[in-house]
């Protein structure tokens, strides 16, 4: 089988809007590498694979080009560019880009195809990229990674909305959490987490569930949310400081720079105040306290 490679160059403050402009017709899901001078200094890829036999195919890359140029109209986008890839070379493709990459103090995230012999300290993450969101590539998910790290608690009750590869939920099952409930609304992402979540052994405390914020019941210490600025607002006006147990945090990524205010203030007024942010970039991650008043689990 042969696949049709759709690819845009972009600065790094674009990358997400067009990685959710592709994600629309990439059922295999799509990748945001960096350049080889790094985020900072070069052009971020996204990539997105469209199979070849699709009768579809012609109208598809039409509705790509069109909505990238409509997005082009607010942020600065260049036509995508297109090439036919084999089976085995689709497959490679996912591969070529991906090391075995360290961040925070601890967390190693390492694809099944490369070895590593950890330390004691390590927390090792083996996580297979080209099915969903949560590479670890991404500036997004490696700060909301790091402030897993510093705001985990041991036993602690997590919700990971949007949770793509399932990353962040493996990450806080292997920091200590009790149970974590992992939710996306895409059926690819909810498979991909799935296989994740068992390949690192964590299927005891991490439970993956198609569905949005309505399907995440009662509240929680922990609460992860690394997706656009606009569904975090939506998901703020459908209650999500409810899910924030007092002395809990949420975790909220995926928001550029001049985002940050809005996002802050949407969550002070439901009484959730900024207690630490890490930037990288354009890109912001905030982490957010409801305050310090006693909780029964």
């Amino acid at each position: 089988m042969e696949w049709l490679e759709a690819s845009v160059s972009v600065g790094n403050e674009a990358a997400e809007a067009v990685a959710e402009v592709l994600a629309r017709y990439a059922y295999h899901g799509v990748a945001i590498e960096s350049g080889p001078e790094g985020w900072a200094s070069g052009p971020v890829f996204v990539r997105a694979y469209l199979p070849l036999d699709d009768e579809h195919l012609g109208e598809v890359r039409q509705r790509i080009c069109e909505a990238l140029w409509h997005l082009g109209q607010i942020l600065p986008i260049p036509e995508p560019t297109f090439r036919t890839v084999a089976e085995k070379d689709w497959a490679e493709v996912w591969k070529e880009h991906m090391q075995v990459m360290h961040i925070g103090q601890h967390i190693v995230v390492r694809p099944s195809w490369r070895d590593y012999a950890p330390s004691p300290a390590d927390v090792v993450i083996e996580l297979d990229p080209g099915q969903a969101f949560g590479t670890g590539l991404h500036p997004t998910t490696q700060m909301c990674l790091m402030a897993l790290e510093a705001f985990a608690a041991p036993q602690a009750d997590v919700l990971d909305m949007g949770t793509g590869s399932g990353i962040l939920a493996i990450a806080a099952a292997k920091l200590g959490a009790r149970c974590v409930l992992a939710i996306d609304n895409d059926a690819v992402a909810v498979e991909a987490a799935l296989s994740n979540v068992t390949a690192n052994a964590v299927q005891d405390r991490v439970q993956v569930v198609a569905g949005s914020l309505a399907d995440a019941p009662g509240d929680y210490d922990l609460v992860l949310v690394n997706i656009l600025a606009k569904v975090i607002l939506g998901m703020v006006q459908a209650g999500l400081a409810t899910r924030v147990r007092p002395e809990g945090v949420v975790v909220v990524a995926g928001i550029l720079a001049d985002q940050e205010s809005e996002i802050a203030a949407a969550f002070t007024e439901d009484g959730l105040a900024p207690v630490r942010r890490w930037q990288v970039d354009d890109w912001v991650c905030l982490v957010l306290n409801r305050g310090a008043q006693s909780s029964s689990c």
